[in-house]
């Protein structure tokens, strides 16, 4: 039996952080659009005022026994903050429109938008700072920033930025100075706020979307310089993407935390990350719409089993936002699986003790 007393929040999160056993594992369920369902408002509406994005925050909080707030609104608004169009969905997150970089002479026009003068990123300031106040010290708020080397797909499109990448290195460094100078400013306007740390988005580091020789010769040394100037922790996040392989790399920048794919092996990036990061995942989000209850604590404790042992561990989703699609049942019963696997010390209990299916 597990005789610790119970922590808060941020005494389990950083305690899991510094590689040691918390009373139990963190859970850090990111629910972004979901408290617009949450408010039964529609996307749009819900993120046109910080009062929603509070008032849903907390309830989400309570609901399923968290252990972080999450601060994010989505992920285009850092386009939009540049003027781009943002196209929103009835149930899913809303997507940037039409590149705002037509042709690679406007980069070296381009000016940074201000966080706290530009009304879409003041909106996510106001409801950090609000956030901060309804739970102070008690609970990680994680604020969010999209990588300068990630950013380019949403401001120029990928096969535009392809051929940066590959033919226009002149091009690429002046987009990365402006880039990075703008992510910087906003992870620490977020922070300022309120924000207990920094999701560092950056999908275009995995092998999953680009080869891994490319992003050596190209986008490493832009998170080495980016991250190192974020005031506060970080936890990289590939949105999915494979994350073992550049393991390396994201230890020299300094993070704390690595997003892991669904399609990693936990005790495999267990022993890759050897106590230099911390593990976040890996449940898989778009798959929870199916799950039962069986299989939901199946999966819940199978992943607790292999990445809890000796701290280092958060259990969460692998993209880094839960669809709007993924029934209630399914996130209660995560929360519940949770406190009945997840105490330390990690045990493995009798199968005969799993629900069966509802």
């Amino acid at each position: 039996m597990n005789m610790l007393r119970e922590m808060t929040s941020m005494e389990r999160v950083m305690t899991a952080i510094g590689q040691k056993e918390p009373d139990r594992v963190p859970l850090l369920l990111l629910l972004s659009i979901y408290g617009a369902r949450e408010m039964d408002l529609p996307v749009r509406d819900y993120f046109s005022r910080a009062e929603n994005v509070v008032v849903a925050q907390c309830r989400m909080l309570a609901k399923y026994r968290n252990d972080c707030i999450y601060s994010f609104f989505y992920a285009p608004v850092e386009v939009e903050a540049w003027g781009a169009e943002v196209v929103y969905c009835e149930e899913g997150p809303p997507n940037s429109g039409e590149p705002f970089i037509r042709t690679f002479a406007q980069i070296a026009s381009l000016e940074i938008p201000n966080a706290k003068s530009t009304a879409c990123l003041a909106r996510v300031l106001q409801a950090t700072a609000l956030l901060k106040q309804e739970v102070g010290m008690n609970v990680p708020i994680i604020g969010v920033v999209m990588s300068p080397y990630s950013l380019p797909v949403m401001q120029m499109g990928f096969e535009r930025y392809l051929e940066m990448l590959y033919d226009r290195p002149a091009d690429f460094e002046k987009l990365m100075q402006v880039n990075e100078a703008f992510c910087v400013s906003w992870a620490n306007a977020q922070l300022e706020a309120g924000a207990t740390a920094i999701c560092y988005f950056n999908p275009l580091a995995s092998p999953t979307i680009i080869e891994r020789e490319l992003y050596a010769r190209t986008g490493c040394a832009v998170d080495l310089r980016t991250v190192a100037r974020i005031k506060g922790p970080t936890a990289t996040h590939l949105a999915s993407g494979m994350a073992i392989p550049v393991f390396d790399d994201l230890v020299k920048t300094g993070t704390l935390i690595a997003g892991i794919s669904a399609q990693e092996d936990l005790a495999v990036a267990k022993q890759a990350a050897a106590g230099r990061l911390t593990l976040l995942g890996n449940l898989n989000g778009l798959d929870m719409v199916h799950w039962d209850t069986q299989n939901t604590v199946r999966i819940v404790r199978e992943a607790i089993q292999k990445g809890a042992p000796g701290g280092g561990f958060l259990l969460s989703d692998n993209h880094g936002e839960i669809p709007w699609q993924v029934p209630e049942e399914v996130l209660m019963t995560i929360s519940e699986a949770v406190r009945q696997w997840g105490g330390y010390p990690i045990g493995r209990a009798d199968e005969s003790s799993v629900p069966h299916a509802v």
